[in-house]
């Protein structure tokens, strides 16, 4: 007996009194093949739809519950997922973005008696949407609707919560025991050993130690393909892989026994869930899954490879123990488990939220936050979302309009269905439905370059091009693409004749793609939306001087092209004039030193026209002028000792208490236009700052009682008892001068500064004009310090005046008073 077998009644109990139940079951329990047939058999009313994250486990969990009823598929039980259905009286399993469609079109789920999220756990993006609307629905016309979560490793207080305080209902045990086995040491660096090779030593102990079929983990297709040839075709065992790429029949053939022999499969993490496969009892978990990372600055998405978290390791564990006892073995030691995250971020963090935003707006909802999600969008990404929409055309404001309601009734992507109705539109519907479904799957062909053109005619003749037949081509997958094409193209005018080019129809779906060619030798390219691409430099289209950028690794500094397509510049103007900006710009260059004034006429961030603009006005030059001090600083400007002297006096006196404006480098970048402005008029290069009047532009800085109150209390300089003008330093710790001692004889009273009277440092020099002194308290100095310092002098200095008493003394310059 199952497990599960043991909660159905309290499920419906809960159901039956609530309208609504969590079921959390670990892998194995039965779940998803027992509990729309458990429904069924008490009496529910109504159609029962079950939601599935994948495709393959849509078709899989459908046939399992046809069998259970003795039934084939399309009697009792059906599915519907994109692009494929097949009709059931009582029981529908659907996959995701299903449902969404689904309510946006009948709002009250006509029919609809129960709705049941199955592996909610892997919090599709899809998924939390769904469950929101059917929260919705149930909340404001269905409250007969009955709603059941189910999950394996869910975190259930936080969705039952959500669900209104929903029971919460809990199978244990699983249908057979797993025995897990870790590594003994972590294999990461271990003689450098690569991951497909660890992975392929620990699928050939496990096949030398256990018996049954083997599932094994891997992230991508890539390294499913590399672990194939490292196993290469062992003796009686069949190798075979499994992932969304692969066509259904291939992917049937995977979940199918092998008679007279055992299985490997390799495969993705689209057998983590709602997956019996009928005589594995074996995994291998490779330890890593792929995760795709949106970035909403860029628009551009990419994969990254991370490690699994807990929850992830403990569903594919869970595939080992569902017909019978089962092992498991990890490419991780007991201890390094500790280490993993718990749970995988959900979806809606990091995601494209195009197709939400778009189904919001539909929904007519402006505030997600008025919707019941388990985890809100993040605003960065849904305004991105918004942003790209309303170029599209899809959204007015807030508000879906009739394109994007059209475009929301298209099974695709907004970018590519808005390329396939434009593009029908211009007689090219043939070629962009094709275009969508290339770009809607991964890549077929395999180190073909980048060009997209050549996918096109890999799809339109996959054996009949030389290049691609010479790089590779993935014929199950361009059988799949096929299927999907024609499908697009039932959607669209019969028409297949345009002058629209490959580049063009694509560059409809990403006008912010669009990259021309930087000056160099490397096949650097900026785009519309800013950001900075490069192409393989053996590619056949390093040359092209314009291309769309349909897909890249998403780089956040500058992302390698994948996908690109080539496009004229005549293309460019013609099919998106409604985004060319002409304006007319006064900027400061970096590179060149000096303000350019240009007329350009742009798509974004690339430069279509470029010319010099001669009528630039006084002010925008001069503006774009003081950005360019702004950019090479301060010491740009022609500072003079003495614009050095006052701005440090100025700022001495501020930092003695008195008001005056604010002379640091920062005051003074703040306030350029103001008190340099003026003083730039005509200026256009950096050479030209030469010519700025810089002490004049900071004295006019200070109006007249400004003046008065620096001149008083910070002033220039000092007279000497000789009549010499002794510059006063400000930039020191303190206010300084530098004198020669003669030249002080006679003064008694030490000179101050300031508002605090704050005394002047004076340094006394010999003949030789070497400080013999430093004092800020000259008369102290005459009664304590000068005979020591008179000795010395007398010494070496012996023709000089060095008399007893300083203070009635005679100050000199010469070597002795006149008439001494």
């Amino acid at each position: 007996m199952l497990p599960i077998e043991a909660v159905v009644g309290d499920l419906w109990a809960a159901l039956e009194t609530h309208g609504r139940v969590v079921l959390q079951a670990p892998p194995g329990a039965g779940k998803t093949t027992r509990i729309p047939l458990y429904l069924l058999e008490r009496g529910q009313t109504g159609h029962i739809l079950m939601l599935e994250p994948r495709r393959v486990a849509a078709r899989a969990a459908a046939e399992r519950l046809a069998a259970g009823l003795g039934e084939t598929v399309g009697q009792r039980v059906g599915y519907r997922i994109r692009g494929e259905s097949v009709t059931g009286s009582r029981i529908e399993v659907v996959t995701e973005g299903v449902l969404t469609r689904m309510i946006q079109t009948d709002p009250e789920l006509a029919g609809v008696g129960c709705v049941i999220f199955d592996e909610f756990h892997e919090r599709g993006l899809q998924a939390d949407f769904g469950l929101a609307l059917a929260l919705e629905i149930r909340g404001a016309l269905r409250p007969d609707l009955r709603l059941i979560v189910m999950s394996a490793t869910l975190e259930t207080q936080g969705v039952a919560a959500l669900m209104g305080d929903a029971p919460v209902v809990t199978a244990s045990g699983r249908a057979w025991p797993v025995e897990t086995v870790w590594l003994e040491r972590p294999w990461t660096g271990t003689a450098g050993v690569r991951f497909e090779a660890a992975v392929g030593d620990l699928v050939e102990k496990a096949l030398r130690e256990t018996e049954g079929g083997v599932l094994v983990f891997l992230p991508g297709q890539a390294e499913i393909a590399r672990v194939a040839r490292r196993l290469g075709t062992p003796e009686g065992v069949a190798v075979q892989p499994l992932h969304g790429g692969l066509p259904f029949a291939a992917q049937r053939a995977a979940l199918e026994p092998v008679r007279g022999g055992r299985k490997v499969v390799l495969a993705t993490s689209i057998a983590e869930t709602s997956l019996t496969i009928p005589d594995v009892r074996v995994v291998v978990d490779g330890g890593r899954a792929r995760r795709a990372r949106h970035d909403p600055g860029s628009g551009m998405s990419r994969l990254v490879t991370e490690r699994v978290t807990r929850a992830e390791a403990e569903q594919r564990r869970g595939r080992a123990g569902r017909v019978a006892p089962g092992w498991c073995y990890r490419l991780w030691t007991r201890g390094e488990e500790g280490a993993l995250a718990a749970h995988a971020p959900p979806e809606i963090e990091n995601a494209d939220l195009a197709g939400l935003a778009l189904d919001l707006a539909i929904w007519g909802v402006a505030d997600p936050g008025r919707l019941a999600f388990l985890t809100q969008p993040p605003g960065p990404a849904l305004a991105e979302a918004r942003a790209l929409l309303a170029d599209l055309g899809a959204l007015d404001g807030l508000a879906a309009t009739a394109h994007g309601r059209a475009l929301a009734r298209l099974p695709l992507h907004p970018r590519l269905g808005h390329m396939l109705v434009e593009g029908a539109r211009r007689g090219a519907g043939f070629m962009c439905a094709d275009l969508a479904a290339l770009l809607g799957a991964r890549d077929p062909v395999r180190g073909g370059g980048v060009d997209l053109g050549l996918r096109l005619k890999a799809l339109g003749d996959p054996g009949g091009s030389e290049v691609l037949r010479a790089d590779g081509i993935d014929r199950g997958a361009i059988g799949a693409i096929q299927t999907e094409a024609r499908r697009l193209r039932a959607l669209v005018p019969g028409v297949a004749s345009s002058t629209l080019s490959v580049g063009g129809a694509v560059s409809l779906a990403y006008p912010d793609r669009i990259g021309r060619r930087r000056p160099g030798d490397a096949p650097r390219y900026v785009l519309s939306g800013g950001k900075g691409v490069v192409l393989p430099e053996a590619d056949g289209l390093a040359e092209a001087r314009f291309l769309v950028a349909v897909d890249t690794d998403g780089d956040p500094r500058e992302a390698r092209v994948r996908l690109a397509a080539p496009i004229t510049e005549a293309e460019v103007r013609d099919l998106h004039a409604g985004r060319l900006v002409r304006a007319r710009i006064c900027t400061w260059s970096r590179r060149d030193r000096a303000v350019l004034a240009r007329e350009r006429l742009s798509l974004g961030a690339v430069t279509l026209e470029d010319r010099p603009w001669p009528g630039a006005t006084p002010a925008a030059l001069l503006e774009a002028m003081i950005a360019g001090v702004r950019d090479l600083g301060l010491e740009a400007l022609p500072w003079t000792p003495a614009a050095r002297r006052f701005r440090a006096r100025v700022e001495w006196l501020r930092a003695q208490g008195t008001a005056l404006p604010d002379f640091s480098e920062a005051g003074l970048m703040a306030d350029l236009e103001t008190w340099l402005g003026p003083f730039l008029t005509g200026m256009t290069r950096a050479e030209d700052l030469g010519r700025v009047g810089l002490l004049a532009a900071l004295e006019a800085r200070l109006d007249w009682a400004e003046r008065t109150r620096l001149e008083e209390m910070a002033p220039a300089e000092i007279i000497a008892p000789t009549g010499t003008r002794l510059p006063i330093e400000y930039a020191g710790a303190a206010p300084s001068v530098s004198v020669r001692l003669q030249e002080m004889f006679g003064l008694t009273r030490h000179p101050t500064l300031g508002p605090e009277r704050t005394a002047l440092a004076i340094t006394l020099l010999s003949p030789a004009q070497r400080p013999v002194q430093i004092t800020s308290d000259l008369p102290g100095f005459w009664e304590t310090s000068y005979d020591g310092v008179r000795k010395d002098l007398r010494g070496r200095y012996p023709r000089h005046y060095w008399p007893e008493d300083p203070r009635r003394s005679e100050p000199t310059r010469r070597v002795k008073p006149r008439g001494a």
